[in-house]
């Protein structure tokens, strides 16, 4: 005897007001699971596209393939996933609570020092996409008990999709000149995460931009990755370099990345809108093992074992142990050359940098010998 599930039943289409409503509830269950704001935009990108395809077609991608793999499914959400009507973004705050209130000048330090280990202020603690993916499925699946929608589909930067263009459009803010976004009020340490719809909710409006004149993100950037106002050429960004680049790093570049072994925050740290930057509400993106105050020989000094171990969970564990190594001896070899010369970690740099050549992988290697061959300025 075959038993026959029982059918789903069907919800009853909305009408405008009651599509208003679930917006509210949308807006009200998104705060519960942790998320600072939501909103909502059509799927039409049209004005993003053509920038997006010059960006493209000047190679600023880099190795980053995938960025052109999927044709215009990047720029049009409703060839992505057929059926989307809206698109709802929401932002979850990253900034760690224990934070000090002079967050910014403690991060300038350690950049200044070239014996610290600067890792992203991102990925120091769990894993961003875990995060989000949680909650934003939570959310959908609030949304599919409450409407016949078609189409409830959760990205979180694991899928094509140009998320800060859905979120300027939805007006969670406005597209900085480091082509990251921006609020007035939280600044811009906050990721997003996106839920494709097959309801006409309402939309929101799209902010006006509020950079004017300044350019401290541009005037900072070390490699000058930033060549024009919102444009980046991700070839030159220490972003690209440490996390998405998987061979050599160019050895023009290597002095311009200091210390920073995953990532860079020096754009976001300069821009003046990231004083109002808020406080995470969830506990997952506090620091773990040290990273926030961890220096370049502790972090050379793990083991393979000891980085599958200190990075489960984290974002860092995409790269993998030889390019972390890779990024290591590039710091290192820093960190040689704008030491004194009498400096005691001269010494304990040379002898681990040399224990560690025998037996390297070719392209850690050659970072380590790069990095043996760099001498106090």
């Amino acid at each position: 005897m075959t038993l026959q599930r029982p059918n789903k039943p069907e919800l009853p289409a909305l009408s405008s007001a009651q599509l208003q409503a679930l917006a509210q509830a949308i807006r009200g269950e998104a705060a519960r699971l942790g998320f600072s704001q939501i909103a909502i935009c059509d799927a039409d990108l049209g004005e993003a596209e053509a920038e997006f395809r010059r960006w493209l077609e000047a190679g600023y991608h880099g190795e980053m393939d995938y960025m052109a793999r999927h044709g215009t499914k990047r720029t049009r959400p409703t060839e992505l996933v057929p059926g989307t009507l809206r698109v709802i973004t929401a932002r979850m705050d990253y900034l760690p609570a224990q934070a000090p209130s002079q967050w910014r000048q403690k991060e300038w330090a350690r950049i200044d020092d070239p014996k610290a280990a600067v890792v992203s202020m991102y990925a120091r603690g769990r894993d961003y996409h875990k995060v989000l993916r949680q909650r934003l499925q939570a959310l959908a699946d609030f949304i599919r008990t409450r409407a016949d929608a078609g189409v409830v589909r959760v990205f979180t930067d694991s899928a094509p999709v140009l998320e800060v263009a859905l979120a300027a459009r939805a007006g969670l803010g406005w597209r900085g000149k480091h082509t990251l976004l921006l609020t007035r009020e939280a600044g811009s340490m906050f990721f997003l995460g996106e839920i494709f719809v097959g309801l006409a909710l309402p939309v929101d409006e799209p902010q006006s931009e509020h950079c004017g004149t300044c350019t401290r993100c541009i005037d900072v950037c070390p490699t000058g990755a930033i060549i024009a106002p919102y444009v980046v050429d991700a070839r030159r960004c220490i972003s690209y370099l440490t996390i998405e680049l998987a061979g050599p790093i160019p050895g023009e570049l290597r002095p311009l990345m200091g210390n920073r072994v995953y990532g860079c925050d020096d754009c976001q740290l300069v821009c003046p809108w990231n004083k109002y930057a808020r406080r995470a509400a969830l506990p997952d993106f506090a620091p773990r093992h040290g990273l926030d105050a961890a220096g370049l020989l502790q972090l050379w000094a793990w083991s393979e074992a000891d980085f599958v171990q200190r990075t489960e969970g984290s974002a860092i564990r995409r790269i993998g142990y030889t390019r972390f190594r890779r990024n290591l001896a590039v710091t290192l070899g820093n960190a040689r050359r704008n030491l004194p010369a009498a400096h005691d970690l001269q010494r304990d740099i040379a002898a681990a940098l040399q224990q560690a050549l025998p037996g390297s992988p070719a392209v850690v290697a050659e970072h380590i010998a790069w990095a043996l061959a760099q001498q106090p300025g």
